[in-house]
């Protein structure tokens, strides 16, 4: 049951990613079946299922939080679709490896 609500998740956000580009989204929906179907012979109690199931939610959280289409429009400027569930933060700090902050301050970074 947990790999159909993942299965369902993933096609979900994969609209939701590339919402408009039929051609990527039809490829996005053909891999997801694809990968789905190398893993269809497991059992349910097989250890190798939770991870399986674990890494598509993984991976239709970073489609639906991290995924932005841009479009080139006719004068060349590009316009980013970003949507409600788009991951936004803030642009004067970046977040590094173990949980240190590094504030952008002009050309120069320095900790914080």
């Amino acid at each position: 049951m947990a790999a159909l609500v993942a299965y369902r998740n993933l096609f979900r956000a994969a609209k939701v990613a590339f919402e408009g580009d039929v051609r990527v989204l039809s490829e996005a929906q053909q891999q997801i079946r694809s990968k789905f179907r190398e893993n269809s012979g497991l059992a349910a109690s097989d250890p190798a299922v939770q991870p399986a199931i674990q890494h598509a939610e993984e991976v239709a959280s970073f489609l639906r939080q991290n995924v932005v289409q841009g479009k080139r429009e006719e004068d060349g400027v590009y316009k980013l679709r970003i949507h409600d569930e788009t991951e936004r933060g803030d642009n004067d700090t970046i977040k590094i490896g173990g949980g240190k902050t590094v504030k952008i301050d002009g050309k120069t970074c320095a900790d914080r």
